[in-house]
């Protein structure tokens, strides 16, 4: 089988991304997994990798992907308005809150304290 594995983004302030991360994610079913060797940290859901947040290989500041989003797929509505409440909660910025858009599909957007975009979704299917 083939498909996207996992996802990552960076940060410049590891403390602040896992305590973001750490907080936020068991909303999603996803724990953390391990320590990346960059400071940062791995993810998943049964044993499984499925996102990081990490320092940059290159060594080089961590920058926001100009165009880049990570969603997060929920069974309800419901878990899209708590992930989103959560985030804002951990010092996320709003980009839209959770509403219809699009057919079926229930989401919400927000960044992260690095200026990551985030999406929560349900897609009522």
């Amino acid at each position: 089988m083939s498909g996207v594995a996992y996802a990552s983004v960076g940060s410049n302030d590891h403390d602040r991304a896992k305590a973001f991360y750490d907080a936020l994610l068991p909303l999603a079913g996803i724990s953390k997994l391990f320590d990346h060797k960059s400071g940062g940290r791995v993810y998943g859901k049964n044993g499984a990798i499925s996102f990081a947040v990490l320092g940059p290989y290159d060594g080089q500041p961590a920058t926001v992907g100009n165009g880049t989003m990570i969603s997060f797929r929920f069974d309800e509505r419901a878990e899209v308005d708590a992930f989103h409440a959560k985030a804002l909660s951990l010092g996320a910025k709003d980009e839209g809150a959770p509403g219809v858009r699009g057919g079926p599909y229930y989401m919400s957007y927000f960044r992260d304290p690095d200026g990551n975009k985030l999406c929560a979704f349900h897609d009522g299917a």
